[in-house]
């Protein structure tokens, strides 16, 4: 039989035992999640379902790459902040084709791309830096399976800027309702580095990015090259905001087919045209519907639509307020582009310009009829066919600005 003494031993040494630290989730075969309140750094193909929460900020440190068959979640309120390089060692989010991005904040809890460099913390929404801080990392890119218009027999593109010969940066197919998942009150700040010489990456890309995908409530915040691209594919997408983007604001290319409804662009001094619509480049056509816009020009001399390379689509209810005194027009700028506005290939309904002093609405809409010694292009006015432009501009027309509330662009001042 056991002492009193052994017996108050062997009760301190049970003790000692279960005051130990516990295990480091590093050290932990059970794969728990590590604890709130740190930064991750994310590198390279993701190969399996991963969730990132709020509690964390979460750091891309180059190519970051949901792989097919992988789910990445992002909870609302999430910051995921950019290592800034360029070149092949620039940060980016890129969904493959076969992958998907969940990402659905709130209008009080929006997820949040930044950079390194910004100095916004767990639980906030306003960054530190400005929007003449663009280019400090890549963007967010999703690549789908659904239709695009390419020279290539395959019908499939890869994306400029991604090093040849990777599997991900393949997109296109034939699956029109492919699923890549779902944006929701998400917010892209400070993108668009080169990863390539001159090829840099727009705020969001989305190449052949299919009907399934859900896009909505989004957020361009000073990107170096487009707000958005959209490389074919049918994708809809519903309230997005671009505000200083150094080239185009919405930029739409091979034969995409979806519809865009409720935008705004805002112009500042380094932006590139408002629009710019391309044509397909093979042989299949396809026509995208764009509507309910407002562009803020900011009275600077910038092309406010650029249809080039055979564009075909509709453009309904666009209204466009301090536009440029010279060379702020609607432009088609080949012939390709003309013949289709001239078949009804182009249509434009319900436009209300808020006109510079000694315009009229038919002096924004030219054609171009070639080119000078400088091999500059000559447009001239398109005359007989401006019904679709109306010179008042009382508040009604365009998007609905209300709805953007909850940016980074409103809480500037900038609308």
């Amino acid at each position: 039989m056991a002492t009193l003494k052994n017996y108050l031993s062997m009760l301190a040494a049970a003790a000692a035992i279960f005051a130990l630290p516990a295990c480091s989730d590093d050290d932990d075969p059970t794969g728990d999640p590590p604890p709130a309140g740190d930064e991750f750094v994310k590198q390279g193909e993701l190969t399996g379902n991963e969730t990132w929460t709020a509690e964390n900020i979460y750091i891309l440190d180059g190519r970051v790459v949901v792989s097919e068959g992988v789910t990445l979640t992002i909870e609302a309120g999430t910051i995921i902040k950019a290592e800034d390089a360029d070149g092949s060692n620039a940060s980016a989010l890129i969904v493959a084709r076969g992958g998907k991005l969940n990402a659905n904040g709130t209008a009080e809890k929006p997820i949040i791309f930044t950079s390194v460099n910004d100095g916004i913390k767990t639980g906030e929404t306003e960054s530190t830096l400005g929007i003449e801080d663009a280019g400090q990392w890549g963007g967010l890119v999703i690549l789908g399976k659904a239709p695009v218009s390419v020279e290539a027999a395959s019908g499939e593109g890869y994306l400029e800027g991604i090093p040849a010969n990777l599997d991900y940066g393949w997109y296109g197919g034939t699956e029109a309702t492919d699923n890549s998942g779902s944006l929701n009150y998400v917010s892209i700040r400070f993108s668009g580095v080169a990863l390539e010489e001159d090829e840099e990456i727009q705020g969001l890309t989305l190449g052949g990015v299919g009907s399934g995908t859900t896009i909505n409530n989004i957020e361009i915040f000073s990107n170096k090259d487009d707000g958005v691209e959209f490389f074919g594919g049918n994708v809809n997408v519903k309230n997005i905001l671009v505000y200083g983007q150094q080239d185009d604001g919405i930029d739409i290319d091979m034969a995409y087919s979806g519809t865009i409804d409720n935008g705004m662009v805002i112009q500042t001094a380094q932006s590139g045209s408002s629009l710019e619509i391309d044509g397909p480049e093979g042989n299949m056509e396809g026509s995208f519907t764009l509507k309910n816009v407002t562009i803020d020009a900011g009275g600077f001399d910038k092309l406010l639509c650029d249809l080039r390379s055979g564009a075909m689509g509709n453009l309904q209810n666009i209204a466009i307020t301090n536009i440029g005194t010279t060379g702020s027009t609607v432009n088609l700028s080949d012939s390709d582009s003309e013949a289709n506005y001239t078949n009804g290939k182009i249509t434009f309904s319900n436009w209300s310009l808020e006109l510079p002093e000694g315009k009229t609405a038919a002096d924004l809409f030219t054609k171009i009829t070639g080119k000078d010694e400088n091999d500059d292009p000559i447009f001239e006015v398109v005359t007989g066919n401006q019904v679709f432009l109306d010179a008042v501009a009382d508040g009604t027309e365009g998007a609905n600005v209300s709805v953007f509330g909850w940016t980074l662009a409103k809480a500037q001042g900038a609308f």
